[in-house]
């Protein structure tokens, strides 16, 4: 399957017919590597609460930062990414209207394509409200990180026959009100398995197993720049951390030893008559000033 950009559409026709790739992005540069390296979804996750201010958690992440990011990303993702601006916690839950105004303040603002919202039934309404006015949105069932206050921290869900029941309806709920996808997080594969099989939806698993229509990960984590804590799910493809660690010691290095910067490769110059005018010049001024001295 070859397209030139992903659309809502094209991540619809994905499922059964290629794996789709995942990650979230927070910046211009990133969002550009990421979109040159024809990763399918960028999402600008509210986990940049955790990975890039450092909170606790993704509760304290606000709308307008969600913006500002998605502005940035948007910048850098020009050519291939579908777009997902997510809704962080408070902007949805309040009220239909409420949570229709956010979701198109990310998408006219942030220059997105989607939303994600975190919930089940209770966010149908919501949900078919946005799409109604031409809003795609993005379901998010699982371990729903802005709801750990509930939960009482970050917890595998479904691990009963009665939860992984309910977490089936919730999907199919999801997928009736008109979501383009779903990210099932940290639920046991074999659940996500069965509900990925039953909806017509693309899954995207993070920490749901290989049977998903697709993955996610916090590029923080998938690359080694965040280690506060590590979820079992998380694989670390590269350590970044290591490598900047490394050219950071050889930058300190060579300015402290006067090799950086050198007076050829990292310097500008002057043309030595420009230079010779220069120094004459100071030199006469100079002079002047101590016979006006004297």
């Amino acid at each position: 399957m070859s397209v030139s950009k992903m659309t809502t559409a094209t991540v619809l026709q994905a499922k059964g017919k290629k794996k789709l790739t995942m990650l979230t992005a927070y910046d211009y540069p990133m969002a550009k590597i990421f979109d040159q390296s024809k990763i399918d979804i960028l999402l600008v996750g509210d986990s940049m609460g955790n990975v890039f201010y450092g909170f606790n958690s993704t509760v304290p992440v606000t709308l307008d930062q969600i913006i500002d990011h998605c502005q940035a990303v948007a910048n850098g993702a020009k050519s291939y990414s579908l777009l997902v601006g997510d809704m962080p916690f408070g902007s949805f839950g309040v009220s239909t209207k409420q949570t229709v105004e956010n979701a198109a303040r990310i998408l006219k603002k942030g220059n997105v394509h989607a939303v994600k919202l975190e919930g089940g039934t209770a966010r149908v309404k919501e949900i078919k409200a946005c799409i109604d006015i031409g809003i795609p949105v993005m379901g998010h069932l699982g371990l729903t990180p802005q709801s750990i206050n509930k939960f009482g921290g970050f917890k595998v869900q479904g691990r009963t026959a009665e939860m992984a029941e309910f977490l089936l309806s919730e999907a199919l709920a999801l997928e009736k009100a008109g979501c383009f996808a779903i990210v099932l997080e940290a639920i046991p594969w074999q659940i996500a398995k069965v509900i990925t099989e039953k909806l017509k939806v693309p899954t995207i698993g993070i920490g749901a197993g290989v049977h998903c229509d697709g993955q996610v990960l916090v590029w923080q984590d998938a690359f080694g720049l965040f280690d506060d804590f590590t979820p079992k799910f998380v694989k670390k493809f590269l350590d970044l951390s290591e490598v900047i660690k490394k050219g950071v010691a050889d930058y300190k290095n060579e300015v402290e030893n006067k090799t950086f910067p050198d007076t050829t490769s990292h310097s500008y110059s002057i043309p030595d008559e420009e230079l010779k005018n220069f120094l004459e010049n100071m030199e006469k001024k100079e002079s002047k000033k101590l016979k006006d001295f004297v």
